[in-house]
């Protein structure tokens, strides 16, 4: 019988620390599914899905556990799933603006308030071309429930980015089939 597990990991960014977490899984019988990892600052921080023996999770967690030593933290909870949100429509939620507090806030605080599910959300800040100022840029994929009114989303949206002066798009994504 096999287990999924999800794993996040953080720890100061050096070589080596995907390798520690993937040699364990391998030498456990896992099998890495998925992961999402990035360094942030002078952090390296990500998930990941695994999948593992049950009769090897125990050794296996202790083992990433042990990992703390060496500045990894690694905290392991079990995959429950879950259902499938029916009638859902994916959506690209693209934000672009001069970069100030409370743009992920606001943003999404209008989408808790319409049941619209963040699935994937990347943001940065970088220095615009020509005057140097501090730009914020977000990406988001958002599953968007049939119960939602997509006109009054969209119209609070559109006032969010007016009242912070940032640029808003919310396209379908096309289904890839």
């Amino acid at each position: 019988m096999q287990r999924m597990l999800v794993m996040t990991i953080i720890g100061q960014d050096r070589p080596g620390l995907v390798e520690s977490v993937a040699r364990l899984v391998a030498e456990h019988g896992g099998n890495w599914l998925e992961s999402r990892m990035s360094r942030l600052g002078g952090q390296f921080a990500g998930i990941l899905r695994v999948e593992i023996p049950a009769d090897r999770e125990s050794a296996l967690v202790v083992c990433l556990k042990q990992l703390d030593v060496r500045g990894l933290t690694v905290v392991v909870s079990q995959d429950q799933a879950q259902p499938v949100i029916l009638g859902g429509e994916l959506r690209t939620l693209e934000i672009v603006g001069h970069d100030r507090p409370g743009i992920v806030r606001q943003i999404a605080e209008a989408l808790a308030n319409h049941g619209v599910n963040v699935e994937d959300l990347e943001t940065e800040r970088s220095s615009a071309a020509m005057t140097g100022e501090m730009l914020f840029k977000a990406s988001a994929k958002l599953n968007i429930p049939a119960t939602c009114n997509l006109g009054t989303l969209r119209q609070e949206l559109e006032k969010i980015a007016a009242d912070l002066i940032v640029d808003i798009s919310l396209r379908e994504i096309p289904n890839a089939g």
